[in-house]
């Protein structure tokens, strides 16, 4: 795949991108966002999960101090370009058809807890700290700042953006950034080893389908405004393939043919 981003694959279609920049703290740099965005859109029928974490003890810092660096001395034309690559790598991963998982094995700060926001779902250990720390160095969470705010409410979003100020993983979750928390990496993988039976266990073209539907839902939340994209999805999830093939596995007490054999 890539020097910084490591990519494993099994054959139940879960695809695990591990951020490899340990020396770094796994920090974001242009080649990182381009291994990312290449990875994520990618992702054909043949993935039915992606898991992204971090190696070594830390998810990801943020961004590198040498591109930092950099991007002090870039022109605003070349600072433009830059912050539309960050936004293609956190389109892809917002966008990507198979459930994301973000297995946050440490520290999640910055630029990183905004692809955290683009997962669907994310884990972490408890003591993790993450944090919106932008406005401390004199700059504004603009790129992520969408994603937080759909994730968090504008609400959380108004403290946390505002004072960037570092919060622990509880936190994290009674913000809807975080569905679990668990005390060790034993228990972070157990928790995402659940998160991708509980997928498994669903239909693959029902599970896209469905987050689809959940990206037009929250773009629109005036139910009139989505009523026909609704009933056209159950009418056809119905007479699919998938749907008749999963309600007959029901009536007749059978596992669905797409769960996996040793479950």
């Amino acid at each position: 795949m890539s020097e910084v981003l490591r990519a494993e694959s099994d054959e139940r279609g879960v695809l695990t991108l591990t951020i490899d920049r340990p020396e770094v703290k796994n920090a974001f740099d242009d080649q990182l966002q381009e291994a990312l965005t290449k990875a994520f859109s990618a992702v054909g029928d043949d993935v039915r999960i992606v898991i992204v974490t971090g190696a070594g003890s830390v998810f990801s810092a943020g961004a590198d101090l040498n591109w930092m660096r950099a991007a002090v001395d870039a022109t605003f034309e070349e600072n433009v370009a830059s912050s539309r690559r960050f936004e293609a790598m956190l389109a892809a991963v917002d966008r990507c058809p198979a459930p994301v998982i973000a297995r946050v094995n440490g520290h999640c700060l910055a630029g990183a807890l905004g692809l955290v926001t683009c997962a669907d779902l994310a884990v972490a250990v408890r003591g993790a700290l993450f944090g919106f720390s932008e406005t401390r160095l004199g700059l504004a969470p603009a790129m992520i700042s969408h994603y937080a705010v759909r994730r968090t409410g504008i609400g959380a979003a108004r403290r946390y953006l505002l004072t960037g100020e570092r919060f622990d993983a509880d936190r994290a979750q009674a913000l809807g950034l975080l569905v679990d928390v668990v005390d060790d990496e034993a228990a972070l993988d157990a928790a995402v080893a659940d998160l991708v039976d509980a997928l498994l266990a669903a239909a693959p073209g029902a599970v896209r389908d469905t987050k689809r539907l959940l990206a037009t839902i929250a773009a629109t939340p005036d139910p009139a405004a989505t009523v026909d994209a609704r009933v056209e999805l159950i009418s056809r999830r119905r007479t699919s393939e998938e749907g008749q093939a999963g309600m007959a596995a029901f009536f007749d007490r059978q596992p669905a043919p797409w769960v996996p054999a040793d479950r």
